[in-house]
């Protein structure tokens, strides 16, 4: 643990020295009453809107909880103690509610120190299952919804290293399980004595390699992976008695039909690869009856390394096997018919096939998508929505399909960029198998949910009833100023009986029961208290500009609470993440609203509204690429003036301090802050966390750039900030999870990108946070990293050196300079 700590350094410390005081640090109370507080309850509701399950949610763990043993394997992060993830987020306990207005009502019956997961509702929703991990195992529990009294229903260890491990059967009186196979042994010992090379071989195949992590290395990786990921296939009573369902084996899916008389599940095998996570190696799919008989295996399709590094690429052959939820037991799948390669010109790009039980005939075509499919909205045997999708124009279609006789319309053809057009969600239903499908009203109605409602006049979530048999849709209810409500569940369809969330700027989100067609004011259901009341009176803005090219741009403002402008101008911290688009129009939308709740989380800027600085949250950064224009031909370009508007516009309104201004951005917002500091004079100091630098390190693409290094040398070379080190004049600190998972941000970025910098005279700083991965979990690294940016900010921003009088700041053995 010693040696780790190295990179944490002290900003107050001589340089030379830095390392001797390389211990965690806490930030000024403000910022970290923020990481201490109790999260906010989640929710979930029945769907008959009957009960509301309350979900005490766990604080943030200590560095020693996550610096317990992990194996990083095959793209997968697990504990070996417990056969789950590793880093997961658990449940504390568990309240029932009767809506609208009975009593909360703890559930009993948990385990001491509990750590809760994978919470479900019973098919008729009469009970909630859940795991609970230990230091050893995970454990299935069942809580009684009358009594709310809980229950361990085996003392079975479930596997949960490839996902959810236990899924309901129809009949609400058992489950499908994976469990850890009984009497496995002990772990293979991990060989550090190799029995020959690595070797890895490619005759003459095509394809690209994005830069995955924690992939398998070697054979001893292999013997690991295998012994940790094997689960048998389990069905398990309420009483705890179990079955066997086929053999034990790396299984990443099993989900029993809706009927309950069969079990589809998915195998993977050897040979593994070495160059893409397990989601891409062989896969093995078949069904078995719930007595554990192999019924039919349906596809073996071997390792998918040549995946198109692209949202329109795909796997070649049979993909996405899973029921139909509206009948007793049919299986669908698709396929690609340009071999998963959106550079090949193609008519129709999947078909999408299905299969009927006994499973003895062939399968049946009944869908062919234009773009690349997505997905079905089941309703019934005259009524479903497909959904289609193509990154490379922007493109949604949903279609209206009559499943019985395969015929399908176009319901909406519209860009996904394009939020003001967003029909919303469909309203669900449980059906008599307990799966979802749409809530078909009489008349061929159905209501249309919308997440955010965005509008010119900002996000105002709403209810809108579409007619499929007209096509028309008529809204029935908006939120309205001066708060912003959010519809969450409906719970009476026919007489419009929603359950909503209703915050503003200063009230924490609180639920209600909402009648759309009584003129009643809405009926709240949970008293969740403000959770940092000391921060009350924090002021909150829109702001709406242009950047030169004529493209709108919003921000959202934060000023001190009290702050007049009469104060004068602050000094000021910018924060965003860039966006591309294909359509400048899309690209101007409004974003946000002023009536939401000040989450002044410790992720983002808005915390260091509490030390005084003005704060620009979540401004605009569009990339665009109209036509036949790649957005990041003029990525520097675009950058620049957007950063400039936003400054801008806090000068014209007397708030913002242009010469004491600071960008930070968090991943791809960390590749902004250095490209901002390149390439422009507008900051002080930057803030760049766990993000990537040189993009010759990834050069089969990156974020949303599909053409490869090769096509296109010099976007990759002008947008590389490492490329550009010896430009770099202004303090910038680079913080990186030492242990970050995420596709391209590979720690080694903030280092090289750092040494480079420190090279050339520039004041840097990196800080490498131990265990934690692209996000930052444990209580003591957030705590730190709110002091490191602080700190920095007082440093280089609040409180500027002269020009020209900043010194370079020291890595722990690299020396100073």
């Amino acid at each position: 643990m010693k040696k780790l700590l190295l990179g944490l350094l002290l900003l107050s410390a001589p340089a030379a020295m830095a390392q001797d005081a390389a211990t965690y640090q806490t930030p000024p109370k403000a910022l970290a009453d923020l990481v201490t507080v109790a999260p906010t309850p989640g929710v979930s509701v029945d769907s008959k809107g009957e009960y509301l399950l309350i979900l005490e949610r766990a604080a943030n763990p200590t560095i020693a909880e996550l610096s317990q043993p992990e194996l990083r394997l095959a793209g997968v992060r697990l504990n070996p103690a417990s056969n789950g993830p590793s880093r997961a987020q658990y449940l504390t306990g568990l309240k029932l509610k009767k809506l609208p207005s009975g009593a909360e009502r703890p559930i009993t019956g948990l385990p001491a120190e509990a750590q809760l997961s994978y919470v479900q509702w019973s098919p008729d929703e009469t009970k909630i299952a859940f795991t609970n991990t230990t230091d050893g195992r995970i454990e299935l529990y069942v809580a009684d919804v009358a009594t709310a009294a809980a229950r361990r229903v085996s003392s079975v260890a479930l596997n949960a290293v490839l996902g959810t491990p236990y899924a309901w059967l129809s009949n609400g009186q058992g489950f499908v399980v994976r469990a850890v196979p009984a009497g496995r042994g002990a772990a293979p010992a991990v060989s550090r004595v190799p029995a020959g090379p690595t070797v890895q071989q490619n005759l003459g195949r095509s394809g690209q390699a994005p830069t995955y992590q924690d992939l398998l290395k070697n054979p001893s990786d292999e013997a690991q992976f295998t012994y940790y990921a094997t689960a048998q296939v389990m069905r398990m009573g309420l009483d705890g008695e179990v079955r066997a369902i086929g053999q034990p084996g790396i299984i990443t899916g099993a989900q029993p039909s809706p009927d309950g008389r069969f079990v589809l599940t998915e195998t993977v095998h050897a040979p593994f690869s070495y160059l893409v996570p397990v989601y891409r190696f062989p896969l093995r799919t078949e069904v078995f009856s719930l007595d554990g008989a192999l019924v039919k295996k349906l596809a073996d399709t071997p390792a998918q390394e040549n995946v198109p590094y692209s949202p329109d690429g795909a796997p070649t052959g049979p993909r996405d096997y899973a029921w139909r939820t509206d009948v007793p037991a049919t299986v669908f799948y698709t396929e690609a018919q340009d071999g998963g390669d959106p550079k090949q010109k193609a008519d129709i790009r999947d078909k999408v096939f299905a299969l009927d039980a006994p499973f003895a005939g062939a399968p049946k075509e009944i869908y062919a998508a234009r773009y690349r499919f997505r997905g079905f909205e089941w309703g019934d045997d005259n009524v479903a929505l497909a959904t289609e999708r193509w990154w490379q124009s922007r493109q949604t279609l949903t279609k209206l399909v009559n499943p019985r006789t395969g015929q399908a319309s176009i319901l909406f053809d519209r860009s996904f960029e394009d939020r003001y057009s967003d029909p919303g969600q469909p309203d669900t239903r449980r059906n008599q198998y307990g799966r979802e499908v749409l809530n078909l009203l009489p008349k061929g109605e159905l209501l249309m949910l919308n997440g955010t409602g965005a509008s010119a006049s900002g996000d105002r979530p709403f209810v809108s009833v579409l007619n499929l048999n007209t096509r028309k849709s008529k809204e029935i209810w908006r939120s309205q100023a001066p708060q912003f409500e959010r519809p969450v569940a409906v719970l009476d369809a026919k007489n419009r009986v929603l359950l909503t969330t209703q915050e503003q700027p200063d009230e924490n989100p609180n639920y209600y029961v909402r009648n759309l067609l009584r003129r009643i004011a809405p009926q709240r259901v949970t008293d969740f208290p403000h959770p940092y009341p000391q921060l009350k009176g924090i002021q909150k803005e829109q702001l709406r500009y242009k950047r030169a090219d004529g493209v709108e741009l919003t921000a959202m403002l934060y000023l001190p609470a009290g702050y007049k402008k009469s104060d004068g101008p602050l000094p000021t911290f910018l924060w965003a993440y860039p966006a591309e688009f294909k359509s400048a129009a899309a690209a101007g939308q409004v974003n946000g609203s002023p009536y939401q709740f000040n989450r002044i989380s410790y992720w983002g800027a808005a915390a260091f509204v509490t030390m005084g600085y003005a704060i620009l949250d979540n401004a605009s950064i569009p990339i665009v690429g109209e036509g036949d224009k790649e957005p990041n031909d003029t990525y520097v370009t675009q950058l620049v003036s957007s950063a400039q508007a936003a400054i801008d516009e806090g000068v014209r309104r007397g708030v913002v301090d242009a010469n004491r201004v600071a960008v930070g951005g968090h991943s791809y917002g960390a590749f902004m802050t250095a490209n901002l500091l390149s390439h422009s004079n507008l900051f002080r100091a930057g803030i760049a966390r766990s993000g990537a630098y040189n993009r010759t390190l990834t050069p089969f693409g990156f974020q949303n750039e599909q053409r490869t290094y090769w096509q296109a040398p010099e976007v990759y070379n002008t947008m590389s900030p490492f490329q550009q080190a010896d430009k770099m004049k202004t303090p910038l600190l680079l913080v990186h999870g030492e242990a970050d998972n995420n596709t391209g941000t590979f720690p080694m970025q903030s280092e090289r990108y750092y040494t480079a910098l420190k090279s050339f005279g520039a004041s840097t700083r990196l800080v490498l946070l131990p265990y934690e991965s692209h996000g930052y979990t444990a209580k003591e690294s957030l705590l730190h990293m709110l002091w490191e940016m602080n700190s920095w900010l007082d440093k280089f921003v609040k409180n500027p050196p002269a020009a020209g009088t900043e010194k370079s700041v020291g890595q722990a053995g690299t020396g100073t300079k």
